[in-house]
């Protein structure tokens, strides 16, 4: 029977984007298929953790095993604060040293490149560096470098990349938007600075721009920091209380389709 394509555009939002994997628990135990995901910043991490084929347990058990003390390797700031070599270190061992065509289904990984103002995007290579690429916060991680490329965090230009999934070939496109500006933030240092200001400047790029995905899921994870790694068991199960919401229309959409087809 003709099925459709179903593709994940899984958005940028810092330590909110633990979310994603309770969408994608929800997705999985209502039998909901997931055929091609594409994801920017911390939707590429989770989307490449996904599609290693670890299982729904064990993502949960990294993601709250996750503390900032995994990836703060400090630099001297010339172009950012933090080196990135732990975190792709990090990654690199939980993908298991792969490159992203070697995944079980296809994933995107969405970065900016600075010098050009361009959306780069990544089917294939190390996964690590791709997705290093993808989560460098500008002022934050030192921009990675590849192939003479200047990259930055893809969230920049893409902050939940629907496009790309439709360039995938998606039928049925939902997006993940877990960027969302705290209110009444404390912020006291550079990094909660930057944070925030991003965190403000992508809610107004969204704002002006409407996103053309079938379904947008928006978890509730506004009072939730997105650069503080804690309260993960709460934000991945935001992500699962809001897509458990939107599952009924999505598979009605699924059937719908199959019927038009016939």
């Amino acid at each position: 029977m003709n099925k459709p394509k179903v593709g994940l555009a899984l958005g940028s939002g810092g330590a909110r984007g633990f979310a994603h994997l309770g969408v994608l628990k929800a997705f999985k135990e209502e039998d909901i298929p997931v055929d091609m995901i594409a994801g920017s910043s911390m939707g590429a991490l989770a989307a490449c953790l996904y599609g290693v084929g670890h299982n729904m347990e064990d993502l949960y058990k990294l993601s709250t095993a996750f503390r900032r003390k995994y990836y703060l390797d400090f630099t001297v700031p010339k172009m950012g604060f933090i080196a990135g070599k732990r975190i792709k270190q990090f990654v690199r061992l939980f993908t298991h040293n792969k490159n992203i065509e070697d995944l079980s289904i296809p994933i995107a990984v969405v970065a900016t490149d600075l010098t050009k103002g361009e959306r780069v995007i990544f089917t294939e290579g190390p996964i690590a560096e791709a997705v290093r690429a993808s989560i460098s916060i500008p002022g934050i991680f030192v921009p990675e470098k590849i192939n003479g490329r200047l990259l930055v965090d893809g969230g920049v230009i893409d902050r939940v990349p629907v496009s790309v999934v439709e360039e995938m070939g998606a039928d049925i496109v939902i997006g993940v938007d877990v960027a969302q500006v705290k209110q009444n933030a404390e912020i006291s240092t550079v990094y909660d600075v930057i944070m925030q200001s991003i965190d403000i400047l992508q809610k107004e790029i969204i704002r002006n721009r409407e996103l053309s995905a079938d379904f947008m899921i928006r978890p509730n994870v506004e009072q939730y920091s997105s650069r503080a790694f804690t309260n993960t068991e709460e934000i991945i199960a935001a992500g699962e209380e809001e897509a458990k919401k939107i599952i009924p229309s999505i598979k009605q959409s699924i059937e719908e389709w199959k019927g038009n087809k016939q």
